[in-house]
Order: structure tokens, then C-alpha cells, then sequence
């Protein structure tokens, strides 16, 4: 429990798409906050543009001990910061309340009704658009992404409702207190965390168990509630499916009713399975049909989420998060299905030692997809190389003769010497950083600069 006393948030590792949203929130109920990440971004900037104190030293000494102390300062750190991170050991050695980000968000929840959204795919774009439905009602949304519609990753209401992007990672979605909640995917991930798929699909059920209320989720999966699905039987089914002047339009039949001339922008069948996994979630609430069709209609989408950072007559520049096959393959569905006659080149930048290995396969079968492939090598984050684990290994299992393995130095100059009117930018580590040196390569050749 969070102690009434606290008035200061110390966080360790702050610019955390997850951490930065507590920390947005923890400001705005009036609580000085302050703390660490390892490097500036965009979004640390902007806390700091909030009052928020940022370091980037790991270094004790910039702690401002005189102010913060065990009684007056909770400290929230990320799993992504290791257990040696000198800070995070000085904070536990001093018996300050140290929690996890998961634990913090498990107290809002606890406080409030919460809405949960868990999947191994599509649950933070499936939260955004939740979010901004039950916005509405002035719901508090965590998300984690930047939503386009308010540029932050936290959605500010009167903090009666909440709305929860429920993280499986490190099993971090059991320590929520969820009312309502759906389940939009299982596939195997995280493997480095559960070992095992069949670990994975236990969790899924443990945090379940904890729904106290409706649990709404993607039809064959197996686990008991309400079902949803496009152009099949469910409970919630979106049906009469057409894209029209470029956005999705479709009925939805909920178990009460029938509702005409949904209208959703996203591209991509499976954006309309999340966006009908918050229409099930908001109507199971109690949101008017007629504010949900409202909502669904302004949505704007997700930053890194099919976005389009860049168009012009010669180049569409496509940036997504996408890091797992199942999730490539939605890409590239969603291309084919936008753009039936251009070329598409995909350039890829695998996350994880680990995942790629155990999905080596499956990663070469989405990625053959595309006309043409560039690889990059696996981002780290968290973990140490393996090895024969690496991009030219992975290269070498993609059945497609224009494939090559580049550097990031070399992206620009593959992209404006392709054919490929369509390109795809994907991953989860800094090639998003990656996409805005592109964006402004290719603004250059657009202008002749």
C-alpha cells in the first residue's frame, strides 16, 4: 500500500514508455517527481517541460538525499533496470518503499474501476482506443504507446475509472485488480521469461481468474467469456466489412443489439478486431452505442503503430512496433490489403537474442513476405549476445533471393535506391529513432536539398 505521507515519486528509469506515464500521472495529482533514465529522449524532455527532474548518471551522488526520505518518497523502477543499478540498490539499502511499476498500477487499480487489456499482440493499440472511448466517462488511461490523439501515453480523467494496459511480460499483469478485461492474443513470447508456451497460457489464465467482472476475448482462444471476432460467430461480431475513402466501415452485433456504420481509420483487419475488443469492453461498461461509434471514429491511431511518418507521389514510409512474426504478418497483410499493385521492402530490426532463436523460422517465413528485405542486427536491450544467434544467421533461413542483411548508416540509401514505393520500417528497439533520420532523408530528396 502506498503510504498517504508520500509526497515525492523517485523513478528509476523514467523515460520507460510504461514509467513515464506513471510519472505524468503521479505530477498530476501534485506529488513532486524526479529520477533516472540512461539516455534523453522525446519523452524525458517532455517531462522535464512538466517540472520533472531528469539525470542521466548513474550516480548516487545526484540523488538529492536531503529531500527525499524513506517516509516521504516511494521509488518505482522498471524490470528493464538490472538488480545491480547502483541507485536502485542505494534506495533498497536505506529501506525506502521500492516498487515495481506493475505493483504501483496494481494500487490504482485496486482504488478504481479498472479495465484491463492483456495480449501478447494488439493490447496497446486495442488500450488507446479504449481509452479514448471511455474518455467519455473520464476515464484515467496507462498506455503503452503515444496516442495520437492527445500526444502522451496517459490518458487524464477524474480516476474513478481506469483504463490498463495489462503487460504479461515478467508476469506483470497479475498484480492488477481488473473488473472488466479482455484478451486479444496468446501466442508464444517471452519464452525467456516462461520457458515454456504452456507457462505462458497458465498466466493468461491465472490473471483471468482475477477479472472480477465480464472477461471479453478473441474467439478460439482458450479461455471462458464473452467472444469476439470479425466475420465469424461471436458474441461481439463485426460484419459487412468494406473500406471506404480509405477507413474501415462495418456493422457490429453485440449480444443485445446491432449497430450500423461503425467507421474506424486504422488499416489492417486486425485493427478492426482491436477496435472491436474496446467496443465490446466500453459497451460491457455501459458507453452509449452512439459515443462509442463517435469515438471509434476520431481515433488517430497509435505512434509506431502503422503510422506514416512520411508520403509523397514517389514514397510511403510505414513505421510500426511490430517484433513478433504474428505481428509482421499483420503488417503485411495490411499492406497487401491498402496497397494491392506496389512494391513493398521491409526493413527489420529483430529484438531479443532470445526471441529471435526461438522464432528464427517463423521470423524468415513473415519477413519472405515482402519484395524486398533489409535486415539490421538484433537489438539487445536486456539481454547478452548468444552464440551463432544473429541477423546473418536469420538471413540465411528467408526464402527470398532480395534480401540483405545493412547497417543503419546504410538505410537511406537502400530506401532511395529501391523501386519499393512502399516501405516498412518495424521493431521494438531504437530503429524508431532510426525512422526520423530517414523521414528527414527522404523530406531532403523530396526538396532537392
Amino acid at each position: 500500500m502506498i503510504s498517504k505521507e508520500i509526497h515525492k515519486v523517485y523513478f528509476v528509469g523514467i523515460g520507460g514508455i510504461g514509467m513515464s506515464a506513471l510519472a505524468r500521472y503521479f505530477v498530476s495529482i501534485g506529488k513532486q517527481v524526479l529520477g533516472y533514465d540512461k539516455t534523453p529522449s522525446q519523452i524525458t524532455n517532455q517531462l522535464e517541460t512538466l517540472g520533472v527532474a531528469v539525470h542521466f548518471d548513474e550516480d548516487v551522488s545526484v540523488i538529492p538525499s536531503n529531500d527525499l526520505t524513506k517516509e516521504n518518497t516511494l521509488v518505482v523502477y522498471t524490470p528493464a533496470v538490472p538488480a545491480t543499478h547502483t541507485e536502485l540498490q542505494y534506495f533498497k539499502s536505506h529501506d525506502f518503499q521500492v516498487l515495481k511499476r506493475a505493483a504501483v498500477l496494481g494500487e490504482i487499480t485496486k482504488h478504481s474501476f479498472c479495465l484491463a487489456v492483456a495480449g501478447t499482440h494488439g493490447k496497446t493499440t486495442t488500450s488507446s482506443i479504449l481509452g479514448h472511448i471511455m474518455s467519455a466517462v473520464n476515464a484515467t488511461a496507462f498506455l503503452g504507446g503515444i496516442a495520437e490523439n492527445y500526444d502522451s501515453n496517459l490518458i487524464l480523467g477524474e480516476g474513478t475509472v481506469s483504463v490498463m494496459e495489462a503487460d504479461e511480460f515478467d508476469r506483470s499483469f497479475l498484480q492488477l485488480s481488473p473488473n472488466i478485461a479482455c484478451i486479444t492474443s496468446m501466442d508464444a513470447d517471452h519464452l525467456d521469461i516462461y520457458g515454456q508456451h504452456d507457462a505462458l497460457l497458465e498466466s493468461f489464465q491465472d490473471f483471468a481468474d482475477k477479472v472480477s467482472g465480464e472477461i471479453i476475448v478473441a474467439k478460439g482462444l482458450p479461455i471462458k467469456g464473452l467472444t469476439y471476432a470479425v466475420d465469424e460467430e461471436a458474441d461481439y461480431m463485426a460484419t459487412n466489412l468494406k473500406i471506404e475513402n480509405g477507413k474501415y466501415c462495418f456493422d457490429v452485433k453485440t449480444p443485445t443489439n446491432y449497430v450500423k456504420d461503425v467507421q474506424f481509420h486504422l488499416p489492417g483487419r486486425h485493427n478492426v478486431m482491436n477496435a472491436l475488443a474496446a467496443f465490446a469492453m466500453a459497451d460491457v461498461y455501459g458507453v452509449a452505442h452512439e459515443q462509442i461509434k463517435d469515438k471509434l471514429k476520431s481515433f488517430a491511431g497509435v505512434q509506431r503503430r502503422f503510422s506514416y511518418p512520411f508520403q509523397s507521389e514517389e514514397r510511403i514510409l510505414i513505421d510500426d512496433y511490430a517484433h513478433h512474426p504474428t505481428e509482421i504478418n499483420a503488417v503485411s497483410n495490411a499492406v497487401r490489403e491498402m496497397y494491392p499493385n506496389e512494391k513493398v521492402m521491409v526493413i527489420f530490426q529483430p529484438h531479443l537474442f532470445s526471441r529471435t532463436k526461438d522464432f528464427a523460422d517463423d521470423f524468415a517465413t513473415s519477413l519472405s513476405k515482402f519484395d524486398e528485405i533489409r535486415l539490421l542486427d538484433i537489438y539487445p536491450a536486456r539481454e547478452l549476445p548468444m552464440e551463432g544467434i544473429n541477423s546473418e544467421w536469420l538471413l540465411d533461413k528467408i526464402e527470398n533471393t532480395h534480401k540483405k542483411l545493412v547497417q543503419k548508416s546504410e538505410v537511406l540509401d537502400e530506401i532511395v535506391a529501391s523501386e519499393a514505393k512502399i516501405i516498412a520500417m518495424l521493431g521494438a528497439g531504437d530503429i524508431g529513432v532510426l525512422v526520423k533520420e530517414v523521414v528527414n532523408g527522404l523530406k531532403s530528396e523530396v526538396h532537392g536539398l
